[in-house]
């Protein structure tokens, strides 16, 4: 980590997760930093695609599902606020912000290495699988 990073982290106000002491439950300190983690991306993820495409985070996500399914989807209006269109233009957009969307996530998680990023993939795949059949067995959301 560089100078530049340790002061910055180190001058970052303080969230719920850096609040966190030892006496707080193990699971809570878990949620909170994956939640602080969450938080901090999608705010920089947003931020950048306000600033490089004029666009929300959440009409991005849209773009992406109907670029996933190109011809299950009937989009009217939707895709004349969208700025997507059924020409080659608004495809050609969309791919342009995917790929620098990616780019600003795979930027952050650069000081990680390839095995942490696995295990990390695989602790929260446990995670998800694990809160999933808890809640389904209660009968709650999904």
């Amino acid at each position: 980590m560089t100078k530049a990073k340790t002061s910055t982290w180190q001058n970052a106000p303080l969230d719920a997760e850096t609040r966190v002491t030892s006496d707080h439950h193990q699971s809570l300190r878990v949620w909170l930093r994956m939640l602080a983690c969450t938080n901090l991306i999608g705010t920089h993820v947003r931020q950048k695609l306000q600033a490089q495409f004029g666009i929300t985070l959440p009409r991005f996500d849209l773009m992406a599902q109907l670029e996933r399914a190109p011809q299950g989807l009937k989009m009217g209006e939707l895709t004349r606020r969208l700025m997507v269109t059924g020409g080659k233009a608004g495809q050609q957009q969309f791919q342009r912000m995917a790929a620098e969307h990616e780019r600003w996530v795979v930027d952050l998680f650069d000081d990680l290495t390839v095995k942490q990023k696995t295990l990390l993939a695989e602790l929260l795949t446990a995670l998800k699988r694990s809160a999933t059949e808890r809640l389904l067995a209660a009968g709650g959301p999904r």
